[in-house]
């Protein structure tokens, strides 16, 4: 579920995962589990090629769409505390998007982790709402990702499941 802030450009969105707080900070933290999900949709090549996870380091990671069109996320880390939250500044390589601030807070809550994304800052209602998407979006792909390796360690998956989920590894 996303919300909005028209009044100063932020916007929140959660998610209930089937996984546990440390698992999914590792999902967040960690180059290979980025690389599997970190995108508005499995569209998306996602290539990590810088992160740095402490506070001070950076990160640098790029969404290649099938179309040829790619777009780079660059920030640098503000704070982590394992596994209950982490705050980076976020903006777009090469667009005069000035830098913004993402949190990401993880609780653990009924036999998963509740993610409550806020991303702040927004110069404009238009890059807030173009943001909510791609968040919401990213969610999801965190949340299939997650409930693939759960699922695949129970083995409760189809063929057809199995195959996209060892294509998400």
């Amino acid at each position: 579920m996303a919300t909005v802030d028209t009044a100063s450009h932020s916007l929140q969105v959660r998610r209930h995962l089937v996984a546990p707080p440390k698992k999914v900070f590792q999902a967040w933290t960690d180059r290979a589990h980025l690389a599997r999900w970190f995108a508005p949709s499995p569209d998306f090549k996602i290539v990590v090629h810088e992160l740095d996870v402490r506070p001070g380091g950076g990160y640098r990671i790029e969404m290649r769409h099938p179309d040829g069109s790619s777009h780079i996320a660059v920030g640098e880390y503000r704070e982590l505390d394992a596994p209950r939250w982490l705050t980076f500044t976020w903006r777009w390589e090469g667009s005069p998007m000035s830098d913004t601030l993402v949190t990401v807070e993880l609780t653990s809550k009924d036999g998963g982790t509740e993610v409550v994304l806020t991303h702040t800052l927004f110069q404009s209602e238009e890059l807030r709402d173009e943001h909510t998407k791609g968040w919401t979006g990213c969610m999801a792909q965190l949340a299939a990702t997650l409930g693939c390796v759960r699922r695949h360690l129970l083995h409760q998956l189809t063929t057809q499941e199995a195959d996209r989920c060892d294509s998400l590894r």
